[in-house]
């Protein structure tokens, strides 16, 4: 470095903008352990406290992208086109999204992540599929792709390595709720992944990691401003996560969900999600027009092209395309335990983030990286914000295998629901678009 690490720490500190290309080479300094842990958490909290400069970004951004290797996916014709949600409770738009845009022929390659907290995982709920294989080489990922138009796998050891190393330390010294950092980290994966477009669901709301409207929205256009710095076209649309998404939460329940959504069968709020999305990812894929391309996605939902597109990838990634079908061959839970009202009166309002740690507690979730999932439990829940609700009706069924802890989440989750005598509006689903 043309400075010494203290110095390029202590510079940070007093908020002064560094070179690009010594941002660079402490990251480097970070991987070949010329700079140490301690070191690189002192940066990372510097950067929490004065934020990184555009430059310092793109640099930052391009550091973490070549310390890996980056996917080629010139051979694969066509625009692709991924999909990014910074997290939600019953968030499981992935599932039915990418088999969707894919049915309209614009290839979708998606590596997904894990849960960990209060929001669950795409890979997760894949993983609850019975013999679904998201550990994939680059080269099945990119074979799938180009026959399908569509596979979604976990993130390779060498995609972007500095940035699971830097996280982990984000992850114990109180710095992963930094935008800067957390853009850093989205973007740098996309673009190493060989995406040519990305849409971006940046969620509001309690149940959401960036439960601030002007947050998210933050979040989002920072990572526009850095994608589009590499040469990817990214669109946003900030949508609410004041309430679950849909009505099931746990894995095998989403994956289960999904499958009614792709036989237009799903909640109205999880459709509708989906084809807003879907229209962004066909824009970027080469569709001219908004409506059009909605018209067409929803033409592919009706169909049945979506679902036909969804049970080939799960074909294709080993997993039992029969659950398509029969949704009882996923994982099921031992005991359904209901989770009734305390009173009459209209919902009011509901504590997503609060429900999330409850599927937690029930072992769809963990709180830790080694934690092991139970793909069978979670909820189904039957009321959502200003929907009506009468003194011991159901508010949701708790999926458990073991019986006592059920019980106990199921008196909890009385806890989750405000019920007022006021009718109230449901919230807007869209909040807004971003470009």
């Amino acid at each position: 470095m043309s400075i010494s690490p203290y110095d390029f720490i202590r510079y940070k500190r007093l908020g002064k903008s560094a070179d690009p290309k010594d941002i660079k080479e402490f990251i480097q300094g970070y991987l070949d352990a010329s700079v140490a842990d301690y070191q690189m958490s002192a940066w990372l909290m510097a950067v929490c406290f004065n934020g990184l400069a555009e430059d310092e970004l793109v640099a930052y951004t391009e550091a973490l992208i070549e310390s890996g290797s980056r996917f080629d996916l010139s051979e694969i014709p066509g625009v692709k086109v991924d999909k990014h949600s910074t997290g939600g409770v019953g968030d499981k738009v992935s599932l039915v999204l990418a088999p969707l845009v894919a049915s309209c022929g614009v290839a979708v390659p998606m590596v997904s992540g894990r849960g960990l907290g209060h929001t669950g995982g795409t890979l997760d709920k894949l993983a609850s599929i019975p013999g679904f294989c998201t550990d994939l080489s680059v080269d099945e990922f990119k074979r799938y792709l180009s026959k399908i138009g569509v596979a979604m796998m976990g993130q390779s050891a060498d995609l972007c390595p500095a940035d699971g190393r830097i996280y982990a330390l984000r992850d114990v010294t109180a710095t992963v709720d930094s935008i800067p950092l957390i853009a850093a980290s989205i973007s740098s994966k996309k673009i190493a992944e060989g995406a040519q477009g990305l849409v971006l669901d940046a969620k509001a709301g309690n149940g959401s990691f960036m439960k601030d409207e002007s947050k998210a929205e933050e979040l989002a256009r920072t990572i526009i401003k850095i994608t589009h710095r590499f040469g990817v076209k990214t669109t946003a649309l900030l949508t609410d996560m004041s309430q679950p998404l849909g009505r099931a939460i746990g894995n095998a329940l989403e994956v289960a969900e999904a499958i009614e959504c792709l036989k237009d069968q799903g909640p109205e709020d999880l459709r509708k999600i989906v084809l807003e999305l879907a229209a962004e990812m066909l824009l970027l894929g080469g569709r001219k027009d908004h409506e059009q391309a909605r018209k067409e996605a929803e033409d592919a939902l009706e169909r049945g092209r979506a679902l036909e597109k969804f049970q080939e990838m799960v074909k294709m990634q080993g997993g039992d395309p029969r659950i398509v079908d029969d949704p009882n061959l996923l994982p099921q839970a031992t005991w359904k335990i209901k989770a009734s009202s305390e009173r009459s009166g209209f919902v009011q309002s509901i504590n997503a983030y609060q429900i999330g740690m409850l599927a937690v507690d029930l072992g769809a979730g963990r709180r830790r990286k080694e934690d092991l999932i139970d793909p069978a439990v979670g909820f189904r829940i039957y009321k959502k914000i200003g929907d009506e609700v009468r003194k011991d009706e159901e508010l949701a069924t708790v999926h458990a295998n073991d019986e006592s802890k059920g019980l106990e989440v199921a008196e909890e989750w009385k806890g989750c629901f405000e019920i007022g005598e006021e009718p109230v509006s449901a919230p807007r689903l869209v909040i807004k678009r971003i470009t």
